[in-house]
């Protein structure tokens, strides 16, 4: 019988691409967005697989609306990808970031609840919940110590996932994943920022690069590897939650020099340093510790931060305006 997935969130950088990926296992992909007409779903057009999604005009902020859509729809597996997605933005926006991430993940495991279905959630957690990691990498285990509006809110939802897991015994999982990039990352996202810089510094479109703090360091993976880990979390038989990382970390000057190195160009001379883009508070150095999914999931990260870069550049240069 064929699988059918909700994905909550369908036209952003993960939504797509793990589209793409149940697709090809033979999946029924629903969507949501505000507006399913309008909505942009460049990400989808991209990998050519928009018109074989379904998709429903769903407002978040409703939860009868979202309890008719899983009633409507009647997934095996819903997947919880939505929300304001930047760091520097929850500084500024700290309100609609909370209600952007922990109502939806209320209202769905509540909609799961009241429609005694056998549905199986995933909740996508992030490395943020965190905080600063220090040398130990940090696992399952490793208490949540958020440093932004947006990392509280991811830890939130997951404590709201873990209560429906063990007071509903509904399958509610959430898998806490660091860093993970593709050229579909949107240019509001540092990585992307300094992929499309170089590359247009390249082109001699612009002689200047202005970043903020990068001495930072984080755990950098590739997206495509890392929606394999969401559809993985949920066909365990047990609910679990589980840390995707690689579990080796850089700082962001790491990523700038080889993303320069890459196009034969000395990062030096083109970047600038600015204090507008230091966030209030930042995170000093995260690194997630993998092993339960390398032996739970058999899941590994094999994209090194030196192939990120590369793939992303390529990806920028073929670019079409």
């Amino acid at each position: 019988m064929t699988k059918k997935a909700l994905i909550v969130g369908i036209s952003g950088q993960d939504g797509s691409l793990l589209a793409q990926l149940l697709l090809k296992r033979g999946y029924k992909v629903f969507g949501t967005s505000r507006d399913a007409k309008k909505s942009n779903l460049k990400n989808l057009v991209k990998l050519n697989i928009l018109n074989k999604c379904k998709f429903f005009s769903l407002t978040l902020k409703d939860p009868k609306m979202i309890l008719r859509c899983v009633k409507k729809v009647k997934p095996d597996e819903i997947y919880n990808l939505s929300g304001q997605s930047s760091v520097s933005l929850s500084f500024k926006e700290p309100r609609s970031t909370s209600n952007s991430i922990i109502n939806p993940t209320l209202f769905f495991l509540e909609a799961i609840r009241k429609s005694k279905k056998k549905i199986k959630f995933y909740n996508a957690c992030s490395s943020e919940c965190f905080g600063s990691t220090g040398s130990k990498a940090a696992n399952e285990n490793t208490p949540f110590r958020p440093k932004s509006p947006y990392g509280v809110s991811k830890a939130t939802a997951f404590l709201i996932t873990k209560v429906f897991r063990e007071s509903f015994g509904i399958f509610a999982t959430s898998g806490i994943l660091f860093n993970h990039d593709s050229s579909l990352r949107p240019d509001k996202f540092v990585t992307k920022k300094i992929i499309k810089g170089v590359v247009d510094i390249y082109k001699k479109k612009k002689n200047y690069l202005d970043l903020g703090n990068i001495n930072i360091v984080r755990d950098w993976g590739w997206a495509e590897e890392y929606v394999k880990a969401m559809h993985l979390i949920l066909q365990q038989e047990k609910p679990q939650d589980f840390v995707i990382a690689t579990g080796k970390s850089y700082a962001l000057r790491d990523f700038v020099k080889t993303a320069f190195k890459v196009l034969n160009l000395q990062w030096k001379k083109h970047v600038r340093i600015s204090k507008h883009f230091v966030r209030p508070s930042d995170i000093k150095k995260s690194l997630g510790n993998p092993k339960k999914a390398n032996n739970i999931l058999k899941w590994k990260a094999k994209y090194t931060m030196k192939k990120i870069v590369n793939e992303m550049i390529k990806s920028e240069l073929n670019k079409k305006i």
